[in-house]
C-alpha cells in the first residue's frame, strides 16, 4: 500500500533534502559511515521497543494504535539516516534496492519460500 507522497516523491528528492538539510547545520562533519550506521541501529531499537513483549497480534494493533506517531516517527528516523549513509557513501539506493532484490529472488525462488519463514539455507 502506497500514499499519495510514496508515488510522487523520489528518492532523489528525498536525498537531497536530507543532504540540504545536514549541510545548513553543518553536520556533515559528524555524518560519517560509523556514526550513520550506529545511528541507524539506535533508532531501530527506538522502533523496536514500542513491539517489546507483544505477540503478533497485538503488534498488528500497536502499529495502528495509540503509538502510531511516534512509530511513524521512528521510521521516518531510520529511513533518513539511511539515505544520508547513502549520501556520504556515495550508495545508490535504488540500484542497490533492484540488485539486493534480483540476489533475494534466486535465494528465495516463489517454489520453496512462499508460505514459508524458512532461511535459504535451510530449504
Amino acid at each position: 500500500m502506497s500514499s499519495e507522497q510514496d508515488a510522487v516523491v523520489t528518492l532523489d528528492v528525498l536525498k537531497k533534502r536530507i543532504a540540504a538539510f545536514a549541510a545548513d547545520r553543518d553536520w556533515e562533519q559528524f555524518h560519517t559511515p560509523k556514526n550513520l550506521s550506529m545511528a541507524i541501529s539506535a533508532e531501530a531499537a527506538e522502533l523496536m521497543e514500542h513491539f517489546l513483549w507483544l505477540d503478533s497480534a497485538q503488534s498488528n494493533e500497536a502499529a495502528e494504535g495509540p503509538k502510531r506517531a511516534k512509530i511513524v516517527e521512528e521510521l521516518a528516523d531510520i529511513i533518513i539516516y539511511a539515505l544520508e549513509f547513502s549520501n556520504i557513501a556515495g550508495i545508490d539506493v535504488a540500484q542497490a534496492i533492484e540488485e539486493k532484490m534480483a540476489a533475494n529472488a534466486l535465494k528465495y525462488p516463489i517454489e520453496k519460500a512462499k508460505g514459508n519463514a524458512l532461511k535459504y539455507d535451510e530449504f
